[in-house]
């Protein structure tokens, strides 16, 4: 089977459509959306309502912390998060806030792990940004396979049964065979909100028969995404960031 992995979609209608015509064309059979439906993009309601059909029809989606913000608080958000996260609460309605109030903040599925953030502490949302924190991810959990976001930079892991922590920055289209000698971590990209360079959406593909994870990069209608943005009121740099991928 293969499955995508979606995470850090941020409002971005654009790149997740472009994201899921993408990985229909290319045969994809289930989805996994790792979190942060919503927050700094224009179109926050059409992605919740993506994400819960595509959950009637299999899918697995988790809760993010911007989802979170929404039912809760935003401390701990800087200035733009925090108003995007404010904007975004008066445009859901309360089948999408049931939604998210529903989303569980893990779910392990045939010896994977799926979270937002991290393995150890997921209601904390702390980062996987280095060996070390991914160190922590890898102990907290035995299972082959743990797949994450947050980070919005792509990312992957391995330890070996001595202990020894690998890291490195996968590249486009690379197949990365996770063997059963090690345990893996993988952070995915950004859908909606890339902060790599690259301002094309990114989401990766499982093909759980043979063990390879592909990343994949998927260029969408930016300009559309960041005037919807401006339009929106929200803070410009939120729209201007979007084309540099930062």
């Amino acid at each position: 089977m293969r499955i995508a992995f979606l995470s850090d979609v941020h409002a971005n209608r654009e790149a997740l459509t472009a994201c899921l015509d993408h990985a229909e064309r290319t045969g994809v059979e289930r989805y996994v959306f790792l979190g942060d439906y919503v927050g700094y993009g224009a179109d926050p309601g059409f992605v919740v309502d993506t994400v819960s059909r595509h959950v009637t029809q299999g899918a697995v989606a988790l809760l993010g912390n911007h989802d979170a913000a929404v039912l809760c608080s935003t401390r701990g958000m800087n200035a733009d998060a925090a108003k995007a996260i404010e904007w975004t609460r008066s445009k859901l309605d309360t089948a999408q806030r049931r939604f998210l109030a529903g989303l569980p903040l893990t779910v392990e599925d045939d010896n994977r792990l799926y979270v937002h953030a991290n393995a150890y502490a997921p209601a904390n949302w702390d980062y996987v940004t280095d060996v070390d924190t991914a160190s922590q991810s890898l102990a907290a959990t035995r299972v082959h396979a743990t797949f994450c976001g947050h980070v919005h930079v792509p990312a992957i892991y391995a330890i070996s049964a001595s202990g020894k922590i690998t890291s490195g920055d996968p590249a486009e289209r690379a197949e990365i065979a996770l063997s059963h000698d090690r345990r893996w971590l993988a952070v995915m990209g950004s859908v909606g909100q890339p902060r790599d360079g690259n301002p094309a959406a990114c989401y990766a593909v499982l093909d759980d028969a043979r063990e390879v994870l592909t990343y994949l990069r998927v260029p969408y209608d930016v300009a559309s995404a960041a005037r919807k943005i401006a339009t929106a009121g929200l803070p410009i740099r939120l729209a201007q960031r979007l084309a540099i991928g930062y």
